[in-house]
């Protein structure tokens, strides 16, 4: 699954600016990057909303463990990857009919954030169990929100493409043909959003994420990582 976002939504974060600076590498554009997926995992589907984002999927071998879901409500757009065990009583919670998916119930469940404010993400993620990484956008608020399980069985991957666009992918050679090394493991546990605060950790709140920069021959220019914790990697 592909999740592609302009500067005119997201401020890219300074850390993978950072990372991609200290050892430039060649990128592309997000154009040429949607292009290559869409040519790499055929048959696939692509969603353009506007000039604002591009999100773009694809059920070409996918894992029955991790299945790659879509959703659109509202003008909230929901890419998701994986499965929730505990769907059924938040399917209860959230007042949903026995057929609403993951994909689906993380809408519900952000809507019910973004109306019924003031609770923190965390409220909402934390009642998330199983494995699962999502990339959500909000077009009515211009706002993101993506998440990855505390134990990051699902992998994603963020990084900066050439003309300044935030993307997240479930594939790490994807992005690495077009953020080079502006490139990180998205960190387990945590969860970013333009319109929430950045990049947080939605298991322990209080606690800052940061980031570390990677030798140069690793794949990914730098790693986050939760402070007082180990550090929060995805295989590179």
């Amino acid at each position: 699954m592909l999740g592609v976002f302009s500067g005119e939504v997201v401020e890219v974060p300074a850390e993978l600016v950072a990372a991609g600076s200290r050892t430039p590498s060649p990128k592309t554009r997000a154009s040429e990057l949607i292009n290559r997926f869409l040519g790499s995992f055929a048959p696939a589907v692509s969603i353009q909303i506007g000039d604002l984002g591009h999100l773009a999927y694809s059920h070409a071998n996918q894992s029955p463990f991790a299945p790659r879901l879509f959703a659109a409500k509202d003008e909230i757009y929901c890419l998701f990857k994986g499965v929730l065990t505990n769907l059924g009583s938040l399917r209860q919670q959230y007042g949903l009919s026995k057929s609403a998916d993951e994909v689906v119930l993380v809408i519900e469940a952000y809507k019910a954030l973004r109306d019924r404010a003031p609770y923190p993400p965390s409220f909402m993620l934390a009642h998330l169990t199983g494995n699962f990484a999502f990339v959500l956008f909000d077009k009515a608020t211009s706002s993101i929100l993506v998440a990855s399980d505390p134990d990051g069985r699902v992998p994603l991957f963020w990084g900066i493409t050439a003309d300044g666009c935030l993307a997240f992918a479930d594939d790490l050679d994807l992005l690495k043909g077009s953020c080079g090394k502006s490139l990180a493991p998205f960190p387990k546990g945590c969860y970013y959003s333009n319109a929430l605060g950045g990049l947080k950790s939605y298991e322990n709140p209080k606690h800052k994420v940061t980031a570390v920069l990677e030798d140069e021959e690793e794949v990914c220019g730098a790693t986050f990582k939760v402070e007082g914790s180990a550090v929060l990697a995805a295989t590179h």
